[in-house]
């Protein structure tokens, strides 16, 4: 009996006891395995021979893979949005590649998201072509945005305090500032911000995300900023690029002062007017 009890108090703990698994047991930071109690600070950069009092250093982390990516996709949708990438134009990752600075890959990878969102279309042993939006297509994503947005903006101009209206200030005083400019890159940026922290108000995260991604497409490409002009969100033609966004950035502040007012008709209708222009 004595030499029973001897063995068990000199076994590991979890040793001849199930493993617990699931939540309550210890997961490996990276790969996520269950591991048994007692293990996790060893797999935290413990090292098992180590002698007590002495750190092990932990292992360097390794840059995010798909950093250079997003850099790239974000310096190809600004290229997009200002026309430097030509709708109907032929780019070839290499080349890409090389205007950035870096491997082929990332562009590639970018280039590839951009072609799921309709952007661009892939051309085999070729590269991408840069769609070539239509009147039409621009006019159809200003009327599916008008269904999102005009209800959800109503509604909040019944219910949000003119405190919380006021806070959008600085995002409408951002597109203003992007128009004066005539940075057509800085002022889609802006636009989509403002657009966003509106719809943030109403609490619905998939309204956002959905409304956001409608947005950037109404943005892309548009050939009439090749020659010096610009578009409404229906894709309608009116005048040079600053005087177009100035005209847009203007429709935001002046909808920002009939939210804050509670003006809840005339923000039903300048919302309204500010997708279709009608």
């Amino acid at each position: 009996m004595e030499t029973a009890r001897a063995e068990a108090a000199a076994r590991p703990p979890h040793e001849g006891a199930p493993v617990e698994y699931g939540p309550r047991a210890a997961r490996h930071p990276d790969l996520g395995s269950a591991l048994p109690p007692g293990r996790a600070e060893q797999v935290r950069g413990e090292h098992p021979h180590a002698e007590p009092g002495v750190a092990v250093p932990r292992p360097r982390r390794m840059p995010e893979r798909h950093s250079v990516r997003d850099q790239v996709l974000a310096a190809l949708r600004s290229a997009l949005v200002t026309g430097e990438l030509e709708p109907g134009g032929v780019y070839s990752a290499p080349a890409l590649a090389e205007r950035f600075g870096v491997s082929a890959t990332p562009v590639r990878e970018a280039m590839q998201l951009l072609a799921r969102e309709g952007a661009v279309e892939a051309m085999p042993n070729r590269g991408f072509r840069v769609a070539e939006r239509s009147a039409r297509e621009r006019a159809e994503l200003a009327e599916v945005r008008a269904l999102l947005e005009v209800p959800v903006v109503v509604r909040l101009a019944r219910t949000v305090p003119a405190e919380r209206w006021e806070a959008l200030r600085p995002y409408a005083e951002a597109t203003v500032a992007a128009a004066s400019l005539g940075d057509r890159a800085a002022y889609a940026e802006a636009d989509r911000a403002f657009h966003r922290a509106m719809l943030e108000l109403s609490g619905n995260r998939q309204l956002v995300a959905v409304a956001d991604e409608l947005h950037r497409r109404a943005q892309w490409p548009v050939a009439a900023a090749r020659r010096g002009h610009a578009t409404t969100p229906s894709g309608r033609r009116t005048g040079t690029v600053s005087a177009e966004l100035a005209a847009d950035a203007g429709e935001h502040a002046v909808l920002l002062d009939a939210l804050v007012a509670g003006d809840v008709a005339t923000v039903e209708c300048l919302v309204r007017e500010h997708f279709t222009g009608r």
